[in-house]
């Protein structure tokens, strides 16, 4: 998903760059085709942003004409699909209109699973953040204490 900082809705990416390469989501299914510095259409492809806050009307706002200025800026160059870069948090893409479009979920965040959350050490875990109760965190996690595992 994306966000322009003159908008108001979130749209997703309609990859159109290749049909080859997919992402895992949250539960490890390769179900996304990984976003490039060549992918600009968005899904919806009218007013994917709803409306524009650089367009003010008597009524509110006139809606969104999408219309990107070049690439995305700050790809992350260190992994290539179909030899271009891929986007991040930190890639950036101009309107003409005036708003920056940036990168609002990749889907490759790092999240803590089970696996993690069972190999954790509940002393230090309460260290690093001694206001969540890591023992309930794991029950609620995987349904058992973390002294269990």
């Amino acid at each position: 998903m994306c966000k322009c900082d003159q908008g108001f809705k979130f749209p997703k990416f309609k990859v159109t760059s290749h049909k080859k390469h997919y992402w895992n989501d949250s539960e490890g299914e390769a179900d996304y085709l990984a976003v490039t510095e060549d992918d600009l259409t968005l899904d919806p492809p009218s007013m994917p942003f709803g409306q524009c806050k650089l367009k003010p009307s008597s009524g509110g706002y006139l809606p969104c004409t999408y219309a990107p200025v070049g690439k995305w800026q700050k790809p992350y160059e260190k992994v290539k699909v179909m030899g271009q870069s891929c986007l991040t948090e930190i890639s950036e893409l101009m309107c003409a209109v005036g708003g920056k479009i940036t990168i609002m979920k990749h889907g490759q965040q790092s999240e803590a699973g089970k696996r993690n959350v069972k190999k954790a050490d509940s002393k230090e875990q309460h260290v690093y953040n001694p206001i969540v109760d890591f023992e309930e965190f794991g029950e609620e996690i995987n349904g058992n204490g973390v002294e269990a595992w």
